[in-house]
């Protein structure tokens, strides 16, 4: 057999008989009963005084109320851990009634040494040192006090140190006791917070990449019914409109599927050869996605104080909302209407706006979706305010302010709870 089957069999032994020993918590006490017997009773043969080649042991026996004494204080110790000062109480009760009687007097403090150590591993150290100063007091004065020999003699000051030695040990193992299980429950703690630190970062992850699909598909896919309807209206009478109008639908259909791919592209491993390494849409690109809205039928006019320089979170945000704006413009707007995009840097803050001036309704569509409630996630993300509702007058207005330098943490989470009409319809809203 070598080390390694050594080794496994010997823990495999050391876990069965740890288990076992919990399991029946009376049977190493009773060992120690036991063994502080036989201690106590060879003990009782030993010459208080030395002899000059060392200790000497006499052959007289001890009396039978020592022999009675020192079994009560050995079964005591059985029943130590479940009731630590009750057995306490009678050691030290035995000890002193041997200790008035005895003589000379049998090693009894032995037992009611063990049965402090127990109380004081098992309490709070003020108690322990209250105990264990009353103990020790009055052990020792009885023996001083009964003493057959000098008061101040090696067996007394032996009682005085052994009983303080005692609580000074069972205050240090329940020290140390305390401090594993501190360490223990910080560990388990910080287990239990890295798994639900992953959870969350999943569950943020998966509601992201949700986002940005339903935003590709929502968008795109809009464009490609408005076209497909057009095709199909002016087949027969205008074939070359209805051809361009195709035209539109392929393109549009094709940057959904570029999109598509984009997306799901992130879920790839890193450093995976077919990742995508393109940039993320924004503000840069924005002149194209207008383009596919006025191509639709949707006229737009843009407007913005320049190049406005954004991180990349908050660019990509700026994008999105104006493609999801103009989106429930297209699909809700209704016919001959007009949309306006601003973009315009406020101090620290960018503000985006989409004003239409259809006559849409304002009441949510049928099923609902997740428009609106995709834009209010991504600004209150990066710790910004929106507003979507309709205009004074006819219309619909959304409004997006964004940190130029992002927060990168959700706000309160009134914040977060979606309003009446969520989703790709015209319901008003605050954020």
């Amino acid at each position: 057999m070598d080390v390694t089957s050594l080794g496994i069999a010997y823990g495999t032994a050391y876990a069965r008989t740890r288990h076992w020993l919990r399991a029946h918590p009376l049977a190493p006490d009773g060992a120690l009963a036991v063994t502080v017997l036989v201690c106590m009773v060879i003990g009782s043969f030993a010459n208080p005084h030395r002899g000059q080649g060392g200790p000497t042991f006499s052959t007289e026996p001890p009396s039978a109320l020592s022999l009675l004494l020192m079994a009560v204080a050995a079964a005591a110790l059985v029943l130590r851990r479940r009731a630590p000062r009750p057995v306490l109480l009678c050691t030290s009760a035995v000890t002193v009634l041997e200790l008035v009687t005895g003589d000379p007097p049998a090693p009894v403090v032995f037992s009611a040494v063990i049965a402090l150590y127990t109380v004081a591993a098992r309490t709070d150290r003020p108690t322990t040192w209250r105990i264990g100063f009353a103990t020790m007091a009055v052990l020792t004065a009885v023996a001083m006090i009964f003493s057959t020999g000098p008061w101040y003699s090696q067996e007394n000051l032996a009682i005085f140190a052994w009983t303080g030695m005692a609580s000074a040990a069972g205050d240090a193992v329940r020290s140390r006791r305390a401090f594993i299980d501190a360490i223990r429950e910080r560990a388990e703690r910080a287990e239990r917070t890295r798994e639900e630190e992953a959870r969350r970062r999943v569950a943020e992850e998966r509601l992201r990449i949700a986002r940005d699909l339903h935003d590709v598909v929502a968008h795109h896919i809009a464009l490609v019914n408005v076209q497909a309807g057009v095709a199909a209206h002016v087949m027969d009478k205008r074939p070359d409109q209805a051809k361009e109008a195709l035209a539109h639908v392929r393109e549009a259909s094709r940057s959904a599927l570029n999109e598509l791919r984009a997306t799901v592209g992130l879920l790839r491993q890193s450093g995976d050869p077919e990742a995508p390494t393109e940039p993320a849409p924004g503000l840069a690109h924005l002149e194209g996605l207008l383009d596919t809205f006025r191509n639709a039928g949707l006229p737009v006019e843009y407007v913005s104080d320049g190049d406005v320089e954004l991180p990349a979170a908050v660019d990509l945000a700026a994008y999105r909302i104006i493609q999801e704006a103009l989106t429930n413009s297209q699909k809700h707007a209704g016919a001959g209407a007009r949309a306006e995009v601003s973009v315009v840097r406020v101090g620290p803050t960018v503000e985006i706006t989409v004003l239409d001036d259809g006559e849409g309704t304002a009441e949510p569509t049928q099923g609902g979706g997740h428009g609106l409630l995709g834009m209010r996630e991504r600004v209150t993300a990066l710790g910004g305010s929106l507003t979507a509702g309709p205009r004074y007058g006819g219309g619909f207005r959304t409004q997006a302010i964004l940190p130029v330098k992002a927060k990168g943490k959700p706000r309160a989470t009134a914040e977060a709870r979606p309003a009446t009409g969520t989703g790709g319809c015209r319901a008003g809203e605050t954020v």
